[in-house]
């Protein structure tokens, strides 16, 4: 990626948990200068999995589709997976 990387993305998040339960999805989107936690929770979860101790509880997932902000509170022992499915912005333009 380039230096200019300052461009809206657009997640889908969902997140599985043990018995099979799944929250969302839900619509995040993140830019450099503001956004939710959506990176963050992708991030936290991966140090967790490996074998890092949980220290963030409570992640806010920003959706500027519907001007609404997602509070989840997580603990990752009961989480199996988090999809974050990314819309990139098309090339060209």
């Amino acid at each position: 990626m380039n230096g200019q990387d300052t461009g809206l993305t657009n997640h889908e998040v969902t997140i599985c948990l043990s018995g099979g339960a799944v929250l969302g999805p839900f619509n995040a989107t993140w830019t450099r200068d503001e956004g939710g936690d959506v990176r963050e929770l992708v991030r936290e979860y991966d140090a967790y999995l490996q074998g890092e101790k949980q220290h963030r509880f409570k992640f806010h997932l920003h959706d500027t589709y519907t001007n609404t902000v997602h509070t989840l509170i997580l603990n990752f022992a009961n989480v199996t997976g988090i999809c974050d499915h990314v819309r990139l912005k098309p090339h060209g333009g």
